[in-house]
């Protein structure tokens, strides 16, 4: 397997299921107990490492959303959380999702030390997301730092997208629009906003996509054969364990 065929295998599912524990209600409850609402907790939680610092830069890590929007939630978040405290308990909330359905995965500490040489190997240079939450202590237990490393290279590629995207000259907002448009008013945005997609744009997103791959290939280029098989296998029976 080349380094191709493994960054097409393994990162749509890091995609989708390192983001599993986000809104359900476990961590939602996890947020009410410092006080925090599901969107405060969701923006502070994953911002958490990142900070006291301002909004705007927040908001540039994070991409996507409508500065404003995300300033107003913040404000109101750190108006009750310090942020550290609230990214310790975001990533504990992704920790417990992973004590509860992936303990009983089979060769889990084979595909933890894999995530975890991924992580090793990626370079957070000028991506500060990733960065940021790259520096939080994991947990010691091997499914809850399995679901973790999981969400961490989540941020890894989404760090790196947006360094693509802004490569290529494409607006994360754009991006966000052509692949969510259903939820374009939820990230803070009128009708009267929404950017005009040409054929142009839809090839500059192409472009980014590939400059995202050539990115994080060099943190997935150090796995062994072997190791990527464990990887692949950790995804597939993660996938089935969240799905279920």
């Amino acid at each position: 397997m080349n380094n191709q065929e493994l960054l097409d295998a393994a990162c749509p599912t890091i995609n989708v299921f390192g983001a599993a524990y986000y809104f359900i209600p476990e961590t939602l409850q996890a947020g009410k107990d410092i006080n925090l609402g599901g969107m405060e907790f969701y923006v502070q939680g994953r911002a958490g490492q990142m900070g006291n610092c301002d909004p705007d830069a927040v908001a540039s890590a994070f991409g996507y959303f409508k500065p404003a929007l995300l300033r107003s939630i913040l404000e109101a978040a750190r108006a009750k959380v310090e942020p550290r405290v609230a990214g310790t308990a975001h990533l504990e909330s992704c920790a417990a999702l992973g004590r509860t359905k992936l303990a009983s995965l089979p060769n889990l500490e084979a595909f933890v030390a894999v995530l975890e040489k991924i992580n090793n190997a990626a370079d957070p240079d000028s991506l500060a997301l990733y960065a940021a939450i790259r520096t939080e202590t994991l947990a010691s237990d091997a499914a809850g730092r399995a679901m973790q490393l999981i969400a961490i290279l989540r941020e890894f590629r989404g760090s790196a997208h947006l360094v693509a995207l802004r490569a290529v000259g494409v607006k994360s907002s754009t991006a966000h629009f052509i692949k969510r448009p259903d939820m374009w008013k939820q990230f803070g945005y009128t009708e009267d906003e929404a950017p005009e997609v040409t054929d142009a744009i839809l090839k500059k997103m192409d472009e980014a996509e590939k400059l995202t791959d050539a990115i994080v290939e060099p943190a997935f280029a150090v796995l062994t054969q072997d190791e990527r098989k464990t990887l692949l296998d950790g995804l597939e029976a993660t996938k089935a364990a969240l799905s279920s």
